[in-house]
């Protein structure tokens, strides 16, 4: 087992204070928006075994089936199939999906044949994989996650008294779901920029004022006024209002499947999702939409957000998604608690987010000049090779990131 030193990335829309509270150091003044644990190229962690500093991405590519195990090589190839994060919002993430495998596959080559450069604004697909994503709520964390059903969404602009919504009102109300929100999401990003400003603005306003006379949609109507705050004029605003607004309690996760169009609005969270940058946004962001694109890639089926509580399995908590990329799950481990055993076939990465965590090799199995022990604090985190056995004891809670394989 090793520890992991990683890098945070400064993205706009991060909070300047949530990953300083939680690893303990000082804020810097800028936004601190995702600390990534694994082996992406765009920021592998790094590990030392005695012979420098060395990237993840070095060491599983220097013996593939040693680090990874065989069946997760055998699976997905010679590379770690996830990344695990901690993301804090601070302001709205672009509206956004991601494609299915089929889809990214397909994508991928077509802009490859047509020679669209990898770093291009209006590049859509960034590798040949899909990217389902899991996020856990450290902090009360707020976002948008589905289609809402069309009747609900249309008393909800109806009750905005805005007259240009009237047509979209009329559409929810009187057409197919799948129709109905494929008709709406489609002229209302397909709308000439100018145009579709004031209608916004003016939903935005209405908006604030429903929020302050409270009631039972007080705080879905805050969220879209704050959206437009943080992007006036953007038609991502009224695709939002499509969507279900929700807020997790710490432990509560949600899962994005493929199509499943979404956005964080505020919190810190484990992030832990299939390694791919592939994203097409919906709005709420000054980069390329590509709306016919997107709408190939959209899954327009309403329901609720589908908020994940864990399956407590001998201890683990175990958060349930359909992929085998990857498999998140929590120790919650109290005081004078009989040490956990903890052993996988396949790779691990191992994050504290709250109290000490020790993790007690199998000194029988180790190098020589491995670790016996590594103690994990708040934000530390560690790679567990495939078939390394440990232990878990302390006080406090460590989140598991693993591979179905």
């Amino acid at each position: 087992m090793d520890r992991l030193a990683n890098t945070v990335r400064p993205y706009a829309w991060g909070s300047t204070t949530a990953i300083p509270e939680l690893l303990g150091t000082a804020p810097t003044g800028e936004p601190q928006a995702e600390m990534w644990m694994g082996a992406h190229p765009g920021a592998p962690s790094r590990l030392d075994r005695g012979t420098g500093p060395r990237s993840l991405a070095e060491i599983i590519e220097a013996d593939p089936e040693a680090e990874l195990g065989p069946g997760a090589v055998r699976a997905f190839g010679p590379r770690l199939p996830f990344l695990l994060k901690l993301l804090a919002a601070g302001s709205p993430l672009s509206l956004q999906v991601h494609p299915d495998l089929t889809q990214a596959r397909e994508g991928f080559a077509d802009e490859e044949r047509r020679g669209v450069p990898l770093d291009a604004p209006h590049r859509n697909y960034k590798d040949a994989n899909h990217k389902p994503e899991l996020i856990c709520a450290l902090t009360p964390f707020e976002g948008l996650c589905g289609f809402r059903h069309p009747a609900e969404t249309a008393d909800l602009l109806e009750d905005l008294g805005i007259d240009d919504l009237t047509p979209y009102v009329d559409i929810l109300r009187a057409s197919p779901e799948a129709d109905a929100l494929r008709e709406v999401l489609t002229a209302v990003l397909s709308a000439e920029h100018h145009a579709i400003a004031g209608t916004v603005e003016r939903a935005a306003v209405a908006a604030g004022q429903l929020a302050a006379k409270g009631g039972p949609h007080a705080d879905t109507y805050a969220a879209y006024a704050g959206l437009a705050h943080h992007y006036p004029g953007d038609p991502g605003v009224l695709a939002a209002m499509l969507l279900n607004h929700v807020r997790l309690q710490p432990g509560e996760a949600l899962f994005l499947g493929a199509g499943i169009p979404h956005a964080y609005i505020s919190g810190l969270g484990v992030e832990l999702m299939a390694n791919s940058d592939n994203v097409l946004r919906c709005g709420l962001t000054p980069k390329h939409v590509d709306v016919p694109e997107l709408l190939r890639v959209v899954r327009f089926e309403a329901g609720d957000a589908g908020v994940l509580r864990p399956e407590d399995i001998g201890g683990e908590e175990v958060y349930d998604t359909p992929v085998d990329e990857f498999r998140l799950s929590r120790f919650v481990l109290a005081p004078g608690a009989a040490p956990h055993p903890l052993a996988s076939a396949t790779p691990q990465i191992l994050l504290c987010t709250a109290g000490t965590v020790h993790l007690h090799a199998d000194v029988a199995g180790q190098p020589a000049d491995a670790p016996a022990e590594l103690t994990l604090a708040p934000g530390e985190s560690a790679f567990v090779p495939a078939g390394e056995p440990l232990t878990l004891t302390g006080e406090g809670t460590l989140f598991r990131a693993t591979v179905v394989a």
